[in-house]
C-alpha cells in the first residue's frame, strides 16, 4: 500500500493561505464575511422567532448569507485547477464576489424591511431590488457556467482524481443554476400577470434541488483533495471517489423527481 509523502494538512493549509493570489484572498475575506452573516442573522432568528419559512422570514439571510459565502470561498479554490489565464480568472471571481455581496446584500435589506426579497414588485423600491437581485442571479449564471465550460474544455489539474471530481461538481453546479433560473423565470410571468402568491409558492418544489445540487462543486473536490492525503492506492481512492460522485449524481436526480412530481 502506498504511503503518503504529502506535508501535514495545518502545513499544507498555511502554505495554501501564504500562496493565495489577491483575487483569491478577496474571495475568502467576502465569502467569510457573508458566513458571519448568516450566522449573525441566525442569532436573529433565535431572539426575534417568528417563522422560518415563507417569503417574509429571517431564514432568506440566514441561508443565502450561508450559501454564498460558502460557494464563494469553494469557487475561488476549485477554479484554481482551471486551464484559465490568470487576469481573466481574477476579474470573473471579483465581479463574483461583488454579485454574491449584491445578492445577500438585497436579500439581506428586505428581510429588515419585512418585506418579500424576490419576486416583490408592490412599490418601485420593492421592484427595483427584486429586478437588480433578478439581475444579479444571470450574472451569476453566466461567470459559473465560463468556468464550468472551461472545466470541461481542459482536463482540470491537480491530484488524482480532482479533474473528475470537478467536472462532476460543475455539472450538478449547472442543474443548480438552471432550477434557479427555472424558479426566478417561473415566478416573474406569475407575478407579472397578478398571480402574487402563487409567484412565491411555484419556487418551493424546486427548492431542494437547487440547495442538493448548489455545493457538489465544494464537496466533491474537498472529497478528492482529503483522500489524496490518505496511504491508500490510487485505485481505492478513485473508486471511493467515483462512488461518491455516483451518491451525488442520484441524490440530485432523485430531488428532481421529487420536485417533478410536487410541482
Amino acid at each position: 500500500m502506498a504511503v503518503s509523502t504529502l506535508p501535514p494538512l495545518p502545513t499544507a493549509l498555511s502554505a495554501r493561505a501564504r500562496a493565495l493570489r489577491p483575487a483569491e484572498r478577496l474571495c475568502h475575506a467576502v465569502g467569510l464575511l457573508l458566513v458571519l452573516s448568516g450566522l449573525a442573522h441566525l442569532i436573529v432568528f433565535a431572539v426575534d422567532g417568528g417563522p422560518w419559512d415563507g417569503p417574509v422570514s429571517w431564514r432568506k439571510p440566514v441561508t443565502f448569507g450561508l450559501s454564498f459565502g460558502v460557494t464563494l470561498i469553494a469557487i475561488a479554490w476549485v477554479t484554481s485547477y482551471l486551464h484559465v489565464a490568470e487576469r481573466p480568472r481574477s476579474a470573473l471571481l471579483a465581479v463574483f464576489a461583488a454579485d454574491c455581496v449584491v445578492e445577500v446584500g438585497g436579500i439581506t435589506l428586505q428581510a429588515w424591511r419585512r418585506v418579500p426579497s424576490h419576486l416583490n414588485m408592490q412599490t418601485p423600491f420593492d421592484t427595483a431590488v427584486s429586478m437588480t437581485l433578478a439581475v444579479g442571479g444571470g450574472v451569476l449564471v453566466g461567470l459559473l457556467t465560463v468556468f464550468a465550460v472551461a472545466a470541461f474544455r481542459h482536463r482540470p489539474a491537480g491530484p488524482a482524481g480532482m479533474a473528475l471530481a470537478v467536472r462532476s461538481g460543475f455539472a450538478v453546479l449547472l442543474v443548480a443554476l438552471a432550477s434557479g433560473a427555472a424558479m426566478i423565470a417561473r415566478g416573474v410571468v406569475l407575478t407579472r400577470t397578478g398571480h402574487q402568491q402563487e409567484a412565491y409558492r411555484s419556487t418551493a418544489p424546486l427548492k431542494p434541488l437547487h440547495a442538493v445540487s448548489l455545493h457538489a462543486v465544494l464537496v466533491l473536490p474537498a472529497l478528492a483533495r482529503l483522500l489524496s492525503r490518505t496511504p491508500w492506492s490510487e485505485p481505492v481512492r478513485a473508486r471511493v471517489l467515483t462512488g461518491a460522485v455516483i451518491a451525488y449524481a442520484t441524490a440530485v436526480v432523485a430531488t428532481g423527481v421529487w420536485a417533478t412530481l410536487t410541482a
